[in-house]
């Protein structure tokens, strides 16, 4: 006898049985629903790409060693998208001309990346992508960051089970030359230590930074403005605070939408000037749950032409994580809203009927597939979620009637076949979706 194959997934990736998928697609549509009202419109691209634009724009972890690549028939390299952001950079390079500026748009797309699968990390996932192109305003923050809170509000977030933590990189550069006194060319290196701040020791932090040439008294004046939190902006020189893009949110009525935090700064391969994260505020799960920020130029490896983006990206794992940690993923949908049954097999064609109507009024409807006996295909109905069934009797028929059970209170009442679908609609208690 021939071996079985396995019938487990490719590791770091999940199957979604339907009860899973019906979770899933409950909380994506609800997101969906709060984006678009913000005016974005939605787009999508393909999953395989030149593997070059991930190795031209993505960050090094994931151009050398997260990339899934295959070469074609015609010798040329792809990779699977491990994200979405250099795909829209190259389709808005593409349609530049005929778009009208700014363009906001969104997607959820599957991304592939070669991890060692663990809590809120897999191989595949899914992610919302939303991004605005041809906005350089802080205008163009605001609107981010109240479109965050919103969509966290509507899958059930509440503002103290999460945080906005934000940063610009303008002010962190000047935090770092103007009063710790790094020198410019040192800037990138700090930044990637301070990066790691919250997950090394201070001796270990310190050590690195003292290899890069910073003394004790400056690591110490870092550690002290990194604690401060806003404060520190008003410290830094007008200069720097008029190039900022977070400085005017700070001080506008905008404020209380975010926790300004230097510790914030995300790969520097995008991102130019406002950065942030959104951090789950529960001990069991207090990680980021997505991030992004303002990139000046990410359609410069495609063209000449100079076009500001904002956006975020938004993994399904760790949302769902946050979801679960906070008790806030939705119930599975039931399957279907009504079960017509007929109690023979010459009846099959008006059930066949019946069902059609019904479903042309918008419910889900299920007919049996084989004769079973009425108290098998009731359970059936009544596990797959029906509200009400519809039960064909020979003698019924003749009378052009049938039996309608609510299978909530067992109460059944014989109408006629004209009446079905405004019998139902009393029993679902709700309009059908059309």
């Amino acid at each position: 006898m021939s071996q079985l194959l396995s019938t487990a997934p490719y590791r770091g990736t999940r199957d979604f049985l339907p009860a899973e998928m019906s979770v899933r697609l409950q909380v994506f549509q609800r997101l969906y629903e709060c984006i678009e009202r913000y005016g974005f419109v939605r787009y999508d691209g393909p999953v395989l790409e030149p593997a070059e634009i991930y190795e031209a724009k993505s960050g090094r972890e994931i151009a050398d060693q997260q990339l899934y690549t295959l070469t074609d028939r015609g010798g040329r390299r792809l990779a699977l998208r491990p994200e979405m952001t250099p795909s829209v950079a190259r389709m808005i390079a593409a349609s530049a001309g005929q778009l009208q500026f700014p363009v906001r748009w969104y997607c959820n797309v599957n991304c592939h990346r070669y991890e060692r699968p663990q809590r809120g990390r897999v191989r595949e996932h899914w992610q919302i992508n939303v991004d605005t192109f041809g906005a350089d305003s802080p205008a163009c923050e605001m609107e981010f960051f109240e479109l965050i809170h919103d969509m966290m509000a509507a899958v059930g977030g509440q503002r103290d089970m999460y945080v906005l933590r934000v940063n610009d990189r303008i002010l962190l550069e000047g935090i770092l030359t103007e009063i710790v006194g790094i020198p410019a060319p040192g800037i990138r290196d700090v930044s990637s230590i301070i990066d790691r701040w919250e997950k090394y020791p201070r001796e270990t932090l310190a050590a690195q930074a003292s290899s890069l040439g910073v003394t004790e008294a400056q690591f110490t004046q870092l550690e002290t403005a990194l604690k401060a939190g806003e404060d520190i902006v008003a410290d830094l020189s007008a200069e720097v605070r008029e190039r900022s893009q977070i400085a005017p949110v700070l001080a506008s009525d905008a404020r209380d939408l975010i926790t300004f935090d230097p510790l914030i700064v995300r790969a520097f391969e995008y991102y130019t000037s406002t950065v942030f994260e959104v951090f789950d505020t529960d001990p069991a799960n207090s990680r980021s749950l997505f991030g992004g920020g303002r990139y000046s130029n990410l359609t410069g490896l495609f063209s000449h032409e100079q076009i500001p983006g904002f956006g975020f990206g938004m993994g399904d794992v760790t949302l769902f994580d946050f979801l679960d940690a906070h008790g806030l993923l939705p119930t599975p949908r039931n399957d279907i809203d009504v079960a017509v049954i007929p109690l023979d097999v010459d009846l099959d064609s008006p059930a066949r009927d019946i069902a059609r109507h019904l479903r042309g009024a918008g419910y889900r409807v299920s007919t049996p597939l084989t004769q079973r006996k009425l108290g098998k295909e009731l359970a059936r109905a009544d596990k797959a979620g029906a509200d009400a069934v519809v039960i064909i009797g020979p003698q019924d028929w003749r009378t052009a009637t049938v039996a309608v059970r609510d299978l909530r209170t067992g109460e059944q009442a014989t109408i006629a076949v004209n009446d079905v679908v405004s019998a139902v609609q009393r029993i679902v208690g709700r309009q059908p979706t059309n």
